[in-house]
């Protein structure tokens, strides 16, 4: 795992650059947000590959316990990648009211997250 640091407007964004899912459990997601959190990083950026596909599963409730952790801890989450593939109405509702609230977004590109984050 490697971050690489986006800075914008003095503000600081960590992200998770990895060959390997980071985030398959509530408790993984916690653990890197806190490993990041003490490093400085209240904003990050991880690639939608990094995370479990159950996460885009909704009723598997990964998703809400994840992203429950981010928001108690004020950590603002960029999910980047393609969300095209999920055609499902929950889905695409769960991502446009995140997307609407920016505790957590889901974006196309780390360029739009950064700019997201850094706003």
């Amino acid at each position: 795992m490697q971050i690489e640091i986006h800075q914008q407007n003095n503000i600081k964004v960590a992200e998770i650059i990895s060959e390997v899912q980071l985030m398959t459990t509530p408790e993984e997601a916690l653990q890197l947000m806190v490993d990041l959190y003490y490093q400085d990083f209240d904003k990050m950026i991880v690639h939608k590959k990094n995370i479990t596909p159950d996460f885009f599963d909704l009723k598997t409730g990964i998703a809400g316990e994840i992203l429950q952790k981010f928001s108690n801890y004020r950590v603002q989450l960029g999910i980047v990648g393609d969300f095209s593939e999920y055609t499902g109405k929950s889905i695409k509702d769960f991502i446009y009211e995140s997307n609407k609230r920016r505790q957590i977004i889901f974006l196309s590109s780390v360029e739009e997250a950064v700019k997201k984050l850094c706003g």
